[in-house]
C-alpha cells in the first residue's frame, strides 16, 4: 500500500475520491474542503505525508442531497480498489474487509452528524473474520458494537434497549472485562432486541449494511443538533457534508490496542504539552460518545512506549504543517499507530491567545497571522474566575475531571425543558446529566456549565462545550442521576433540582452554594499581546 495515493474522480462536488490505496490510484491530492468535506481533505495531507492513515474512499459534499450516492454503481470501482489496497474483500466469506462510515462537513463540526463502525460483519463473514484474527473476544466484541451501533442510529432503536441488554450480562462489570463466550450472548441478545424494537431483523447483507449506513450519515446532516450546531455557528445548510468509507482498524484487539483523542496543546491554558485521553481495547466512539470515561496518555506511554514517541513525532508534524493546534483521533491496533483525523482544535479564548503567541515565538505561524487569530480578544474576554480556597472557605462536595476552565454557578438543571425555563426567569443554571453527548448542545448552549457522570475530556460535548465558553467537569463518579425525582446524589448528599453549585473547571472541584470568587487578569498573556500589536500600529 502506498499512503501517498489519492485518486479524484469527476466532477466537482460530486467527485468519489480514493485516500492511500496504493499503485492503482492516480496521485492527485484533494485540495478542496469544500468538494470533500475537511475530514478526507486532512486525510489526504497525512497521507501525502507518509503518516499511517487507513485507506478510504470518499462520497463528496455533492452527494449529500443526491439519493443516487446509494446506488453501487457509483462507489463500486471505488470499493474495489479499497479491497486491493486492503487485502480483503467486503462481504467475502473467507477474509472478509471492514470498514467505518463516517461524516466529514467543509467546517468542524464534531459529534454533530453519524459514524458507523464495523459494516460488514454478518453470520455469513463472521467465521472468515475470525480465521483471519485468531482473536474470538475481538470478533464478537466488534460485532456487538456493530449491532448496537446500526440499531441506533440507522434502525431508531433507543440506546437505552442495549444498555440493558449490557447491564442484564456484564452483572456490573465493566463491558471490556466480558470474554468471547459473554460478548456472543450480547450479541444475541442485540439482535433479539433489534428484531422486537424495530419489528424488523438486523441486516445480514453487508451490502445492505453499508448502503444503509451511507443514507444514515447523509441524512444526519439534517439531525437536530446538527441543525442547532449550524444555527449558532452561522453555517450554511447548503454546504452539506461527505461520507468517508475506510477500512477499519481495531483498537478494541486486546493487548496493546486502543482507542484515543487528544490535542497537541491544552485546550483550556493553550499549555505547550500534549492532552490526551486513552482507552485500551476500545473503538473511538468509546471515547467521543460521552458515555464512557477514559484516561490520560500516561497507561499509554508506559505500556507502549514505541507508540507513544511515535504519535508524538507525528502530531508534531501535523502542528507545523497545519500551522495550528491539532484535535487528532487515533487508534492502536496491537502496537501499531494509525490516524484517523486532525483538525485545528477547539479552544477557550486564552487558550487562542497563548497558543497564537507561542506559535510566532516557535516560527511556526507570523506575527500578522497571530494578531489575525487573536484580534478582538480583549481583557475582558481573557479574564478568568477563580475560586477562593482560603481556609475557612467551602470544602469541594465532590471532584470530577476537568474538560474546560474557568467557574460557574447557577441552580441544577436536568435537562433542556427546565434550562430555558430558568433562564427565561434570569436564573443561571448548570446543566447536569449522566452523559457528555452532543444532543444536548441547545441545552448547554444555555447552561453556564456542564457536570456529568460520564465521558471523556475529548469528547465531543466537551470540545463544543469549549467553543461555546462553558465550564465542563466530566466523568464524576459521585454524581448519581434521578429524572423521574428530579433530584441528584453527589458524593453521598441528596440534592434537588434548583438547589445551587459551583464548578471550578480550574480544580476539578465542585462545591455546594455559591462559592466565592475573585476575577483574575492574565497579566503576562495581556503583555504579550499588546506587544504584538505594537508591531502593527504604525502600519494601521
Amino acid at each position: 500500500m502506498n499512503a501517498r495515493d489519492t485518486t479524484h474522480f469527476p466532477s466537482a462536488a460530486h467527485a468519489v475520491v480514493l485516500i492511500g490505496c496504493g499503485p492503482r490510484s492516480r496521485s492527485t491530492l484533494v485540495s478542496s474542503p469544500e468538494l470533500v468535506g475537511f475530514k478526507a481533505h486532512n486525510l489526504a495531507r497525512m497521507a501525502a505525508l507518509g503518516l499511517p492513515v487507513p485507506p478510504a474512499f470518499v462520497l463528496g459534499t455533492g452527494w449529500c442531497a443526491d439519493p443516487r450516492a446509494l446506488e453501487p454503481g457509483v462507489w463500486q470501482h471505488a470499493l474495489g480498489v479499497l479491497e486491493h489496497a486492503s487485502g480483503a474483500r467486503f462481504g467475502d466469506a473467507g477474509r472478509p474487509l471492514l470498514l467505518s462510515v463516517r461524516s466529514g462537513a467543509p467546517v468542524s463540526m464534531p459529534g454533530m452528524m453519524e459514524t458507523l463502525l464495523n459494516i460488514g460483519l454478518a453470520d455469513s463473514t463472521l467465521p472468515g473474520f475470525l480465521r483471519a484474527t485468531g482473536n474470538p473476544r475481538l470478533v464478537w466484541d466488534a460485532y456487538r458494537r456493530l449491532v448496537a451501533g446500526f440499531g441506533e442510529v440507522v434502525m431508531g432503536v433507543p440506546a437505552e434497549v442495549f444498555e440493558a441488554d449490557l447491564a442484564q450480562i456484564a452483572a456490573g462489570r465493566d463491558e471490556r472485562e466480558l470474554d468471547f463466550a459473554e460478548l456472543r450472548a450480547l450479541t444475541r441478545a442485540h439482535l433479539a432486541s433489534v428484531q422486537r424494537v424495530a419489528g424488523q431483523p438486523f441486516p445480514q447483507s453487508p451490502r445492505a449494511q453499508l448502503e444503509q449506513a451511507i443514507a444514515a450519515v447523509f441524512a444526519s446532516w439534517q439531525a437536530p443538533k446538527a441543525q442547532e450546531y449550524r444555527r449558532l455557528n452561522g453555517l450554511s445548510d447548503a454546504i452539506g457534508t461527505a461520507v468517508t468509507v475506510q477500512r477499519m482498524v481495531f483498537g478494541n484487539a486486546g493487548g496493546t490496542s486502543g482507542a484515543g483523542v487528544g490535542f497537541t496543546r491544552h485546550p483550556s491554558t493553550g499549555e505547550p504539552a500534549p492532552w490526551v485521553d486513552f482507552l485500551f481495547n476500545a473503538q473511538g466512539e468509546d471515547v467521543v460518545s460521552g458515555r464512557r470515561s477514559a484516561q490520560g496518555h500516561d497507561a499509554l506511554a508506559a505500556t507502549a512506549p514505541s507508540v507513544w514517541q511515535a504519535l508524538l513525532m507525528a502530531t508534531q508534524q501535523l502542528e507545523q504543517v497545519f500551522g495550528d493546534m491539532q484535535d487528532f483521533e487515533f487508534t492502536v491496533e496491537n502496537g501499531q499507530l494509525w490516524l484517523l483525523q486532525t483538525r485545528a482544535g477547539k479552544r477557550t479564548a486564552q487558550a487562542c491567545a497563548r497558543i497564537a503567541l507561542d506559535l510566532v515565538d516557535e516560527g511556526v505561524i507570523s506575527a500578522d497571522e497571530a494578531r489575525r487569530r487573536t484580534e478582538g480578544l480583549d481583557e475582558e474576554q481573557l479574564t478568568m474566575q477563580r475560586v477562593v480556597t482560603d481556609e475557612g472557605d467551602a470544602t469541594p462536595l465532590a471532584r470530577a475531571v476537568s474538560a474546560a476552565h474557568g467557574v460557574a454557578i447557577g441552580e441544577i438543571a436536568l435537562d433542556e425543558e427546565r434550562a430555558r425555563a430558568r433562564q427565561a426567569a434570569g436564573v443561571a443554571v448548570l446543566l447536569l446529566r449522566q452523559d457528555a453527548e452532543t444532543r444536548d448542545l441547545a441545552a448547554l448552549d444555555i447552561a453556564a456549565g456542564l457536570l456529568t457522570a460520564r465521558g471523556a475530556r475529548t469528547a465531543h460535548a466537551a470540545v463544543v462545550a469549549r467553543q461555546l465558553g462553558k465550564v465542563c467537569l466530566v466523568g464524576c463518579e459521585q454524581l448519581g442521576i434521578d429524572l423521574p425525582r428530579r433530584g441528584v446524589r453527589l458524593a453521598g448528599v441528596e440534592l434537588a433540582e434548583g438547589e445551587v453549585l459551583t464548578l471550578d473547571g480550574g480544580s476539578g472541584a465542585i462545591y455546594r452554594g455559591a462559592a466565592r470568587t475573585v476575577r483574575e487578569v492574565p497579566q503576562e498573556l495581556m503583555r504579550r499581546l499588546a506587544a504584538l500589536r505594537e508591531q502593527f500600529e504604525g502600519s494601521l
